[in-house]
C-alpha cells in the first residue's frame, strides 16, 4: 500500500507513576535523530496542496523536535492511494533505533472496533439481536442494580433498574457499566479495588463486572466502559472460539493483518515501539522499562506471559500496515481483496448515530472530548461526526473515528474517501507544552484538500 506515494523520513516514535522511578532517565533526545522529510502531493486524479502536505510533516516532525513523544508515525489515504506517509523520531531511546515501517503499536482503545465489527459478523450470522438483553447471553447479569448514591459508610445505595441493558446499550456505551480508569463513586472504585481489568480470563471479568452496580437506568447516559470487554466476552459465548483464535480467523487472517494480536511475538519485539511516560523529576518524558524488573511495568509489556487475558477494549498491538487494511476494508463497505468482512449494510448500521435523542459523547479514547456546541455522537464502536458544522469539525458528515491510550487515532471520512491513522506511544502530558496531534492533523488534512 505505502509504494505509491512515499514521505522518506525516519526517526521515530498520572497513571504509570508507579514504575516513574524506575524509568530510564539518562533517555538521548530523539531529535537528534530527525531526518528531513519531502512531503510529495498524489498522482494522477487527485489534487493535493504541497503546501498543505509539507505543513502536516512540519506538525508532526515538530513533536518529535519538541520532545512531545519519542516516535510518531501517520499515514493518509484518499481514494485506495496513499497521500501522505511518515515516521518520525525513534522505535528504542535506549538503543537509539529508528522507526520502521513495520514498528508495532500499542493500540489499546482502537482495539474497540475491530472487537465490534468482529460482534456484528456474528448479528449477521443470526447470533442475536441487537436489542437482546444481556441477560439473555451473560445470566450473571440478570440481578443488576443501579447505584442511586452512597451512605455515609461508603455502602451503596442502590435502586432496581427499570430496563435491563440490552446488546446495542453495550456496544454504544449506554448500558452503565463502569471501567474503574476515572471516577471516585462506589462503582468505578470497586472496578479498581477488585481489579476487574486484571482479571485472568473473561469468565471471572464477567463475574466480577455482575457484582458492580451500574452507574444509571441503561439508555439514560453515555459513559465509556467496560462493556467492550463484555462484547469479547459475547464474541466467545456465540463462536465457541476463544477472542483472539476468533479475531485471526475472521479479521485478521482474511484482511492480511499479520502483526496484530493480544502480544508481541519475541521474534518481533524488536519492533516493538517505547512507551514513553511524563517524569516531573526528569522533566521530560521517559520510556517504560521494557523487562520484568518492574512489576509495574507488566502490563505494558505485551509479552505473552505479561497479558492477564485478550481484552476486547484494549488489548491489541498492530502496526500502522495492519490498521490501514483494517480501515480500508471499513471505506469499502466492509471488505478488501476479496475478503467479505461485512455487510455494507452492517457498516451503514455501526457508523451512523446509535444514541437515544439528545445524547452525546465526551470522551475520545484517549482524554475528555472538547465539547462543542453539538456534542459528537456514537455508533456501534465508535464516534460519529454526525453534523460537521455543528460539532465544529472539518470532516465530511458521517466520519466515524477513535483512539488510544497511549495516543494513536484514526477518523474514516467516507464523504472524501479517505482514512488518517496516527501512532504515538505515550502517558501523561507535559504541564508546560499543549499537545492536540488529533485536531491539528485533522485540520491540516482538509486544509491540503480545499487548497
Amino acid at each position: 500500500m505505502k509504494n505509491e506515494i512515499m514521505v522518506q523520513s525516519r526517526c521515530m516514535g498520572g497513571v504509570l507513576a508507579v514504575f516513574l522511578a524506575a524509568a530510564c532517565t539518562n533517555a538521548a533526545d530523539p531529535a537528534e535523530n530527525t531526518v528531513a522529510s519531502s512531503p510529495t502531493s498524489a498522482e494522477a486524479g487527485v489534487s493535493f496542496s504541497q503546501e498543505g502536505l509539507a505543513a502536516l510533516d512540519e506538525l508532526l516532525a515538530g513533536y518529535v523536535e519538541a520532545g512531545q513523544v519519542a516516535g510518531i508515525e501517520a499515514l493518509f489515504v484518499q481514494d485506495g492511494e496513499v497521500v501522505y506517509s511518515a515516521a518520525h523520531g525513534l522505535r528504542d531511546v535506549e538503543e537509539q533505533t529508528p522507526l520502521g515501517e513495520d514498528t508495532i503499536w500499542r493500540i489499546y482503545s482502537m482495539t474497540k472496533p475491530v472487537t465490534s465489527v468482529a460482534l456484528m459478523q456474528l448479528y449477521e450470522d443470526g447470533k442475536f439481536e441487537l436489542d437482546d438483553p444481556l441477560s439473555d447471553y451473560i445470566p450473571e447479569f440478570e440481578n443488576l442494580q443501579v447505584l442511586a448514591g452512597e451512605n455515609e459508610d461508603g455502602t451503596p445505595v442502590l435502586e432496581p433498574l427499570k430496563r435491563e441493558p440490552t446488546i446495542r446499550d453495550a456496544m454504544r456505551h449506554t448500558a452503565g457499566f463502569a471501567y474503574g480508569l476515572f471516577g471516585q463513586d462506589y462503582a468505578n472504585r470497586q472496578f479498581r479495588e477488585t481489579g476487574i481489568l486484571r482479571s485472568q480470563d473473561l469468565d471471572m471479568l464477567v463475574d466480577k463486572v455482575a457484582d458492580v452496580p451500574l452507574l444509571f437506568q441503561p439508555g439514560e447516559q453515555w459513559s465509556y466502559s467496560v462493556s467492550v470487554d463484555i462484547q469479547g466476552y459475547l464474541i466467545e459465548q456465540f463462536s465457541g472460539m476463544g477472542l483472539g483464535e476468533y479475531l485471526d480467523a475472521k479479521i485478521f487472517s482474511p484482511l492480511g493483518m499479520n502483526d496484530t494480536g493480544f502480544f508481541v511475538p519475541d521474534s518481533d519485539y524488536e519492533r516493538f515501539a517505547d512507551l514513553m511516560v511524563w517524569s516531573a523529576e526528569a522533566g521530560r518524558f521517559v520510556p517504560v522499562p521494557e523487562d520484568g524488573d518492574s512489576q509495574g511495568a507488566l502490563p505494558y509489556l505485551y509479552r505473552e506471559e505479561t497479558v492477564p487475558f485478550e481484552s476486547g477494549g484494549h488489548g491489541l498491538v498492530s502496526t500502522i500496515d495492519d490498521y490501514a487494511r483494517f480501515s480500508q476494508m471499513m471505506l469499502n463497505g466492509g471488505s478488501l481483496d476479496g475478503a467479505e468482512i461485512i455487510s455494507p449494510e452492517t457498516v451503514d448500521l455501526m457508523t451512523r448515530d446509535q444514541l437515544p435523542k439528545d445524547l452525546g459523547i465526551g470522551f475520545n479514547g484517549t482524554a475528555r472530548a472538547t465539547m462543542t456546541a453539538e456534542p459528537h455522537k456514537f455508533g456501534l464502536g465508535w464516534g460519529v461526526i454526525s453534523d460537521p458544522d455543528a460539532m465544529a469539525s472539518p470532516a465530511g458528515a458521517g466520519t466515524y473515528y477513535w483512539g488510544g491510550a497511549a495516543g494513536t487515532w484514526f477518523w474514516i471520512d467516507p464523504v472524501n474517501d479517505l482514512y488518517f491513522i496516527g501512532m504515538i506511544q505515550r502517558f501523561g502530558d507535559n504541564p508546560g507544552m499543549p499537545f492536540e496531534p488529533r485536531a491539528q492533523s485533522m485540520a491540516l488534512v482538509y486544509q491540503t484538500l480545499q487548497e
